[in-house]
């Protein structure tokens, strides 16, 4: 087979969970180039709007639905609702997230449930319906779970605000191994994308502090752009990786090697 038919995910459907802007709008704009369908979650409908304007702007089909993913009531309607418009779903983003800054000796309770119910709990729950209702019993899936560098990394020396977005992303990571071998036996591959530092709204307050050392700091000299997720995204959700599985890779320009 041609790896231009192995990339090619025509007839397959992609659910992207926190799709309607940042890296998650990006990962879809891919997975819509590569033929796949669309479904977008988010907690605002505004947003979520705009995006499937851009999108169906590129000549993209897309399905959105307000969810915000840390409830985990919202989540199995709106899995429902992608079903019965699709019929099906082929491909799983999980890349909604939240982020809190405190220094670890002063992080409120109630903030630290906030990351995990979303990072987490939400992932997880999000994870187990889309297998449980399309995935296990059609036998085929792929799974790509949005991690972090700072979940393969300690805390950064100079902020020391990140305690549990930190160890939220390093539970997706080894969740994302576990799941990988449980998993298999039906045809799931389940792969995480680990960025590193990357301008959207939920960097902008540590990029303000060390942005411009981060990026001295960093092989290639750059932050991450726009582009720079794709690729990698297309191959994880495509067959072009279907004996790939329970890897977690860094797109981060090198500072991880360091």
């Amino acid at each position: 087979m041609s790896v231009k038919k192995l990339l090619d995910m025509s007839g397959k459907v992609a659910l992207v969970t926190g799709g309607s802007r940042g890296l998650g709008l990006q990962i879809a704009e891919a997975l819509g180039e590569m033929g796949a369908k669309l479904a977008l979650t988010a907690r605002k409908n505004d947003e979520l709007a705009q995006a499937k304007e851009h999108l169906e702007r590129m000549h993209l089909e897309v399905l959105t639905l307000t969810c915000d993913h840390s409830k985990a009531a919202s989540i199995q309607p709106v899995i429902e609702k992608i079903i019965k418009h699709y019929g099906q779903i082929d491909v799983l983003v999980n890349n909604a997230g939240t982020t809190w800054g405190a220094p670890a000796e002063e992080h409120p309770l109630d903030a630290w449930e906030k990351v995990m119910d979303l990072n987490v709990n939400g992932l997880f729950l999000t994870t187990q319906l889309v297998g449980k209702l399309s995935m296990i019993p059609r036998r085929y899936g792929r799974i790509i779970n949005i991690a972090s560098i700072a979940g393969l990394l300690g805390n950064d020396p100079r902020m020391q605000r990140s305690l549990a977005y930190n160890t939220s992303k390093g539970a997706v990571v080894n969740m994302t191994r576990a799941l990988a071998a449980e998993w298999g036996q039906y045809n799931i591959t389940v792969n995480a994308i680990a960025p590193g530092f990357f301008p959207s709204k939920m960097t902008q307050w540590i990029l303000g502090q060390i942005g411009d050392a981060t990026i001295a700091q960093t092989p290639l000299a750059r932050l991450g752009g726009e582009e720079d997720l794709k690729g990698l995204a297309a191959l994880f959700a495509s067959d072009a990786a279907a004996h790939i599985t329970g890897q977690i890779v860094s797109v981060d320009g090198g500072a991880g090697i360091i």
